[in-house]
């Protein structure tokens, strides 16, 4: 772990060391490469595509190649991976290595969706620590010496917390870095999280790897007081990145100078303007407008009549509609 001076600082993940430690989390339905581009390009110091299928590695999907693109502007980025097969899980992240060259492979020990964790992923994976121990050493082995970083809830429910465990079971496995997001499966996405976990995990992990933080980050303040109050060596912004990914640079005018300014409602729209641009190039007119149109209902968020844009851009069907929408601004 590289030594902090400050609460903004390096990080080193196995043999790999990234400059800051505000990084882009993988967001499902999120995370192309065309949202990490401005993420990396508004200051994420990493980022990670959202979760990727072994099983689906395995089978050639060109869905899945798609996930995995390289945005151009990343240097360095991490793949993660879900599955709960120790043999299909290794398989994965060498056909990833071999194909993309990334610079980390993570697993996802944390998606609470049904239709993962159905299939022993996820956070069946942080309920049963002996097999997240199985796929992480399998992984591990798989790509050495590429790191292997995990990704944990607190636990299944609130009488079910197996934090611990999974993360120690992580540890004996090879796992250069673990991330908790300290909430159960049962949470989902609701209620708080227990950020109390998070000083509890980096202690247990302290002189060992880097542990970071996930979950209720959704301005510099909240990442300023997760690092301050928890001790974590990076924190991971998910959803708090979504509509504005200059968040990043946000947070470090205020880990580095103790104040921030927020970036005009006219910025923002640019950005989602490029990143619509940038989604049609991989995916085509058709499907990229449709799926701009929940990403701008983000983009939207505080502003003047957010509402009755939020209302036009779930209309939105071309390019022109959505330059329309927003030429007044």
């Amino acid at each position: 772990m590289a030594g902090r001076d400050s609460l903004y600082h390096p990080v080193s993940i196995g043999n790999l060391r990234i400059d800051g430690n505000l990084f882009l989390a993988p967001v499902a339905g999120y995370s192309d490469r065309a949202f990490r581009f401005l993420c990396r390009e508004g200051g994420a110091d990493f980022s990670y595509t959202e979760m990727v299928s072994a099983e689906a590695l395995a089978r050639g999907s060109e869905k899945t190649a798609l996930l995995l693109k390289r945005a151009h502007n990343e240097a360095a980025y991490g793949v993660q991976l879900f599955g709960g097969n120790p043999e299909v899980m290794a398989l994965g992240a060498r056909l990833v290595c071999e194909r993309y060259s990334p610079s980390l492979i993570d697993i996802n020990a944390g998606c609470p969706v049904q239709k993962i964790v159905k299939t022993g992923a996820g956070s069946a994976l942080t309920r049963e620590p002996r097999r997240l121990f199985e796929v992480t050493r399998a992984v591990v082995r798989a790509v050495s010496p590429l790191p292997v970083t995990v990704k944990i809830r607190s636990g299944w429910d609130a009488s079910s917390l197996t934090w611990k465990e999974a993360l120690a079971a992580a540890v004996e496995a090879g796992a250069a870095a673990v991330t908790v997001h300290p909430r159960t499966r049962a949470q989902g996405y609701e209620g708080p999280s227990d950020w109390g976990i998070l000083a509890g995990a980096v202690e247990l992990a302290a002189g060992r790897i880097p542990l970071f933080g996930s979950g209720d980050v959704f301005s510099p303040e909240d990442a300023r007081r997760m690092l301050s109050e928890t001790g974590v060596d990076a924190v991971f912004f998910a959803r708090g990145a979504l509509g504005n990914p200059f968040v990043f640079e946000e947070t470090r005018s205020l880990l580095a100078h103790g104040s921030w300014e927020p970036v005009p409602a006219e910025r923002r729209i640019q950005a989602g303007l490029r990143e619509l641009d940038f989604l049609i190039e991989d995916k085509g007119e058709y499907t990229a407008c449709r799926e701009m149109r929940k990403r701008f209902c983000a983009y939207t968020r505080g502003m003047k009549d957010a509402a009755g844009l939020r209302r036009a851009v779930v209309a939105a069907e071309t390019p022109e509609d959505y330059r329309r929408i927003f030429s007044a601004l």
